[in-house]
């Protein structure tokens, strides 16, 4: 479900059927990640995580038509199992960066799992704020699966 708390914010609350130490390893081992990165029908062929405050990470996010979405950041935040922040922005056909925001991910033990809430701002607009929490939806309806 996701919770709008301003036009440029993006606020995104999902329980999960895991522990909060299996749930941020979700985010970042890359072997569990590929499995769920990315809206559903993308994969992830290519990924470069660098998994400590300071450390830079790139996906690959490809679609079926063969179509490939690069997006990457630095790690500003890594406190297992609590709670995760990094920076995020898609790289452009000509190389250069997009629109960077931060991404803050906060994981709580709940009854029947694990809160998580994720925490992302400051969009140009309301139309980029949308289009990714289209993207972050189906993306955690895949990470529901990984855990069921």
């Amino acid at each position: 479900m996701a919770m709008v708390t301003d036009d440029r914010v993006l606020v995104i609350e999902r329980v999960i059927a895991t522990t909060p130490e299996r749930l941020f390893d979700a985010w970042v081992q890359p072997d569990m990640l590929v499995q769920w990165w990315g809206p559903e029908g993308m994969s992830t062929p290519k990924h470069r995580m660098d998994v400590r405050e300071g450390g830079a990470w790139e996906t690959t996010m490809r679609n079926a038509d063969g179509g490939e979405h690069v997006c990457g950041g630095t790690y500003r935040t890594i406190d297992r199992p609590n709670h995760l922040v990094f920076s995020w922005a898609w790289k452009q056909p000509d190389g250069s960066q997009g629109e960077v925001t931060e991404v803050s991910v906060t994981f709580t033990a709940v009854d029947g799992g694990t809160k998580m809430v994720l925490d992302q701002r400051v969009f140009a607009d309301v139309a980029s704020r949308d289009n990714h929490g289209m993207g972050w939806n189906s993306s955690f309806h895949c990470l529901e699966q990984l855990f069921a």
